[in-house]
C-alpha cells in the first residue's frame, strides 16, 4: 500500500538555511512515519555542499528532501514583472508553488522561522475544497490597532479576516484555476504594497476564499497567546524578535530544544552571542519604522483602496457609505437607495388570486421571459450561483411554507426561484412578495414581469393590504410557497443578517405553516460588474424548516419563530464568514 505523500515547501537563502534546518528537524521529529513527506527548499543560492549536508543528516525513507533552484523558473516569468526586485525575494516564492508543481492538488508552505510541534499531516488532511488557502489569523493586525487600521483603510480588508502567510495550506487546484499568480502580477502594476509585501497581496487576491484553521497551526510569538504554548502545533517567531538574536525571546527554549539536536547549533549560538546592541537598536528602529509605515500608508491620499475606489461607480461608493451610516445608527429597516415616488396600489387595481385563463397565459409567458433573462445573466456571469446547500429540506416539505431570505440585490429572488425549481415541487407554486413601487412603477418588459410572475405586491393602502393578507393566507393554506424578506430593507451586497421584523412570522402562524429560513452567502468573484465591483458568487443555504410551537401563545409563537430564524441566520453567517456577527452600533451578538 502506497504511503500518503505530503509536499511541504520552505523558501530561503544560504544565510537563513541554518534556521530552516532547525524548523525542518522539528517537523521531522513530530511527523508520523506512516506518511511520506516530500520537503522542498525553494532557493537561488544554497550551495551544493550545504544541500548534501542537509540530505545526509535529515533524510530518511519517509522523509525526502529536495533543493529546488528556482532561478530558471524566475527567468521564464521575468517578462511578466515590472521589476526583478518583486519576484527575486524568497518571500515571494510561495506564490509560485502551485504553478511550478502542477502534479500537486494540495501543498503546505511554511516559513523557516518556525518550530513544528504537531504532525503536519493533520494540517494537510484538513478539507479546503472550494478555498484557495487554509491559513491562520494575523495577530499583528488583530492586536495592534495601527496595523488593523492599515488593513481596513489602505487595503479595504477586515482586520479580523487577514491571515498570516507564514503557514499556508494551499489548494493548488484553486490557486491555478483562479489565476492567483497572474492576478498578483496584475496587482503589482496597480500598487506597491510595502508594509507586509506578499502577505498583503495574498490577502487581497484570496479575499473570501480562505479557510481559517485553528490558530495553533500558526502560533505567532507576538502579543497575547490565548492558550498554553504546549498546545501550539507551529510556533512562528515573527518580525524582529528571533530566538537566535535575543535570549529574552519568548519561548526561545522550545527553539533551542530542537536546535541542540542539529549540527548548526553552535553556529546559531554564535549568532546569538555576537548580536550587538547596535543591531538590536536597529531592530527596535525597524519595528517603529514598520508601524509608522503602516500609519503613513493608511493616511496616503492615493493608497490602494483610494486607487481602487476611483475605478468604482461614485454612486455605488455613496451607497456603501450610506450603508455604514445606517448600520452605525441602527436604521436597519430603511432602504439606502431612494426609489422614485410610486402610485398607490388601490384595491380595485389588483386581484391577488386571479386565476383566469388570460392571467394564467400571461404568467406562463412572463416566466418564460424571466427564465430567458436569468439564463442570460448566468451565461454572462452576472448571476453566479456556486452551490445550493440543503436542497433536501426544500424537497421534503409536505405543506405550504413561508420562505424567508436576506435581501441584498434585485436578483436574490431569482436565486430562490432557482432553488425552488431544484427542489422539484411541481404541485406547489412559488410566489414572492414585492414592493408596491415594483408593481406600479415599472413600465414595459420589467413591469410585465413584476405584474405577472406570481408576485404579491405590498401597498400603502390599508384596504389593499387587507386583500394582500387574505390572499397570502389562502395561498399558504393551499400548500404554496411565499417568499418574504423579513429584514424589510435591501442593502446592496450587505452580508450580515439584519434584525428581523415580525410580519413574515405572523403569516406563518396565521396559516400554521413552517418557515423555510434560507440565507445566501457571498464571495467576491473575479468578474466585475458595470460599477467596477466584483460580481458576487452566491451559496444558497436551506436549513431545516422551523414550525410554529403550539405550546406557546399566538403572540409568543410569532416571536419564537422570528428568534429561531434569526439564530439560524446568525449561525450560518458566523460559520461561512468565519467571524462573529457584530454591528457598528453594538458589540458582538451573543
Amino acid at each position: 500500500m502506497s504511503k500518503h505523500i505530503i509536499p511541504i515547501f520552505f523558501a530561503l537563502d544560504e544565510r537563513f538555511l541554518k534556521y530552516g534546518i532547525v524548523s525542518l528537524y522539528s517537523l521531522r521529529e513530530n511527523a508520523k512515519s506512516d506518511n511520506t513527506y516530500k520537503i522542498y527548499f525553494l532557493h537561488t543560492d544554497v550551495s551544493p555542499e550545504s544541500q548534501d549536508k542537509v540530505k545526509t543528516m535529515l533524510e530518511r525513507p519517509d522523509f525526502e528532501i529536495e533543493f529546488e533552484d528556482v532561478t530558471g523558473y524566475l527567468d521564464s516569468i521575468a517578462h511578466k514583472f515590472p521589476l526583478r526586485d518583486y519576484y527575486s525575494k524568497t518571500t515571494y516564492f510561495r506564490l509560485f508553488i502551485a504553478d511550478m508543481h502542477p502534479e500537486y492538488d494540495k501543498a503546505i508552505y511554511i516559513d523557516s522561522d518556525t518550530i513544528i510541534q504537531g504532525d503536519m499531516s493533520d494540517l494537510y488532511d484538513i478539507d479546503i475544497t472550494g478555498f484557495i488557502l487554509g491559513a491562520c489569523h494575523e495577530q499583528a493586525m488583530v492586536q495592534v490597532d495601527e496595523y488593523g487600521t492599515y488593513v481596513e483603510k489602505c487595503l479595504g480588508l477586515d482586520r479580523n479576516l487577514y491571515f498570516n502567510a507564514g503557514m499556508l495550506l494551499i489548494n493548488c487546484i484553486e490557486f491555478r484555476q483562479r489565476n492567483v499568480l497572474d492576478r498578483f502580477i496584475q496587482t503589482l502594476q496597480v500598487y506597491d504594497c510595502v508594509v507586509t509585501q506578499d502577505e498583503d497581496y495574498l490577502n487581497l487576491l484570496c479575499k473570501d476564499h480562505v479557510l481559517f484553521v485553528d490558530q495553533r497551526w500558526n502560533t505567532e510569538i507576538f502579543g497575547v497567546i490565548p492558550y498554553p504554548i504546549e498546545e501550539a502545533k507551529v510556533l512562528h517567531y515573527i518580525m524582529f524578535n528571533k530566538p537566535w538574536h535575543y535570549e529574552t525571546c519568548p519561548h526561545a527554549d522550545i527553539f533551542y530544544k530542537y536546535a541542540k539536536q542539529t549540527w548548526v547549533y553552535n553556529d546559531i549560538l554564535e549568532d546569538l552571542h555576537s548580536y550587538t546592541d547596535e543591531q538590536k537598536a536597529r531592530d527596535q528602529e525597524g519595528y517603529a519604522n514598520l508601524l509608522n509605515l503602516a500609519v503613513k500608508e493608511t493616511n496616503k491620499e492615493d493608497n490602494y483602496l483610494s486607487i481602487i475606489n476611483k475605478r468604482h461607480s461614485a454612486d455605488r461608493i455613496a451607497i456603501l457609505q450610506k450603508i455604514k451610516q445606517y448600520e452605525r445608527a441602527g436604521r436597519f429597516d430603511e432602504d439606502v437607495e431612494d426609489d422614485p415616488p410610486a402610485p398607490v396600489l388601490m384595491p380595485d387595481d389588483i386581484n391577488y388570486l386571479n386565476r383566469s385563463i388570460k392571467q394564467r397565459a400571461k404568467t406562463k409567458v412572463a416566466f418564460k421571459l424571466a427564465h430567458r433573462l436569468v439564463d442570460n445573466l448566468i451565461k454572462d456571469k452576472k448571476l453566479i450561483i456556486k452551490e445550493i446547500r440543503g436542497i433536501e429540506n426544500f424537497k421534503n416539505l409536505q405543506s405550504g411554507a413561508l420562505i424567508t431570505c436576506n435581501h441584498f440585490n434585485a436578483f436574490d429572488s431569482f436565486a430562490i426561484q432557482l432553488a425552488y425549481e431544484a427542489a422539484d415541487q411541481p404541485n406547489r407554486t412559488f410566489y414572492r412578495v414585492i414592493r408596491e413601487g415594483n408593481y406600479t412603477n415599472f413600465p414595459g418588459f420589467y413591469g410585465f414581469l413584476m405584474r405577472h410572475c406570481n408576485t404579491l405586491p405590498l401597498s400603502s393602502n390599508l384596504e389593499t393590504m387587507k386583500k394582500f393578507f387574505d390572499a397570502t393566507n389562502t395561498l399558504l393554506k393551499e400548500g404554496n410557497f411565499v417568499l418574504v424578506y423579513p429584514e424589510q430593507s435591501m442593502w446592496w451586497n450587505y452580508r450580515k443578517p439584519k434584525p428581523l421584523k415580525r410580519g413574515a412570522y405572523v403569516f406563518a402562524c396565521k396559516a400554521d405553516v413552517p418557515v423555510l429560513p434560507c440565507f445566501i452567502t457571498m464571495k467576491d468573484s473575479e468578474e466585475l460588474d458595470e460599477t467596477g465591483f466584483p460580481i458576487q458568487e452566491y451559496t444558497i443555504h436551506i436549513p431545516e424548516p422551523i414550525y410554529p410551537d403550539h405550546s406557546l401563545s399566538y403572540r409568543d409563537r410569532i416571536e419564537d419563530l422570528k428568534q429561531r430564524n434569526s439564530d439560524i441566520w446568525r449561525t450560518i453567517y458566523e460559520r461561512e464568514y468565519q467571524t462573529k456577527l457584530s454591528y457598528m452600533n453594538m458589540p458582538e451578538i451573543d
